[in-house]
């Protein structure tokens, strides 16, 4: 299934339906009085948490959604029936913003709702406006239009690690060889072309998910390059993999360029709790000492090779308990 984690839509609430203007007409009831209900409220528009699904594509293929409208009222005092919801499944972890910009909730919770357009009240009918001493009015309210807005909404994963480096540091690589996740792999830039989630089940342990990022460039934060369409995922994690590539030889600089894109987009990215992962020494004949100028844990590895993975598994088992 395609991966799409924004979408913009059109959501309109039903109209409530109009109040009635009827008088009460019965053999043997000389004087019979108003008796016009009134309308039914519209239905609303809703967005339900659904934690089966992992994308927005459904909402690339239609853009407007309209609530039912309410239903007029009638003689005998009885009201319109009200109009029909309309409900909006969408994944964990989708934010929904206004026109404006503003966020309106951060959905995450399965079955969690949100009413995004409210149905128009329905109008009031003859009945209610009777008094003592305007006993015959004529009067009824129309209903209300519905609440009609354009409401966007961007997807960001939820996962307690995510993986973030360079195109074919082998970020894909290491997820397939510690979760069930089956991303593809090659050797040309951004083969992973979307985020992707897997599951690590360690024995006798809690299990956590991990997400493999696309791969940042120098400029991401600008828009280069493919990693700033999905920089907003790594909001979500708890924690972050830094995973540099040792076989290229400029760990330090590739670090620190990659600290570097990430605070750019957002500082608060650099106040998680990360550590340096540093993958393919299977190419090297000696692994050389690394140091960084920040003290962060750091595991040499080769994910191809599945060389050095359980002791990383252990620290990430660990950070994500605390």
């Amino acid at each position: 299934m395609e991966f799409i984690d924004e979408a913009k839509i059109e959501v309109r609430g039903g109209k409530g339906g109009n109040g009635c203007v009827s008088f009460r007409r019965e053999k043997y009831v000389p004087r019979g009085g108003p008796d016009g209900g009134d309308g039914g409220d519209g239905g609303n528009v809703i967005l339900e948490v659904d934690a089966h699904l992992d994308t927005l594509l459904d909402y690339t293929y239609r853009h407007e959604y309209m609530a039912g409208n309410g239903g007029h009222g009638k003689g005998k005092k009885m009201h319109g029936i009200r109009g029909r919801d309309v409900l909006l499944r969408v994944p964990p972890g989708t934010v929904v913003y206004d026109s404006k910009g503003t966020s309106l909730s951060d959905l995450v919770r399965q079955g969690q709702r949100l009413v995004v357009a409210k149905g128009g009240k329905g109008g009031r009918g003859n009945a209610r406006f009777a008094t003592s001493t305007e006993r015959s009015p004529q009067r009824f309210e129309a209903g209300q239009e519905g609440e009609r807005r354009v409401i966007t909404l961007e997807l960001k994963l939820i996962a307690d690690v995510g993986i973030v480096g360079y195109p074919n540091s082998g970020k894909s690589t290491l997820l397939r060889s510690i979760s069930s996740a089956t991303p593809k792999v090659s050797d040309y830039p951004f083969t992973t072309l979307s985020p992707n989630l897997g599951v690590v089940d360690i024995a006798n342990s809690r299990r956590f998910v991990v997400a493999d990022i696309p791969g940042i460039i120098d400029g991401a934060h600008l828009g280069k390059g493919m990693g700033v369409e999905f920089l907003r995922h790594i909001e979500r994690t708890r924690l972050l993999i830094f995973l540099v590539d040792i076989a290229k030889g400029d760990v330090q600089s590739d670090y620190r360029s990659l600290k570097h894109e990430l605070g750019a987009y957002n500082q608060k990215l650099l106040e998680k709790p990360r550590i340096l992962v540093l993958n393919k020494i299977d190419l090297l004949g000696e692994i050389p000492h690394v140091e960084v100028e920040d003290n962060v844990p750091i595991f040499h590895i080769s994910a191809l090779r599945r060389t050095g993975l359980d002791s990383l598994l252990r620290q990430l088992q660990r950070m994500v308990q605390e």
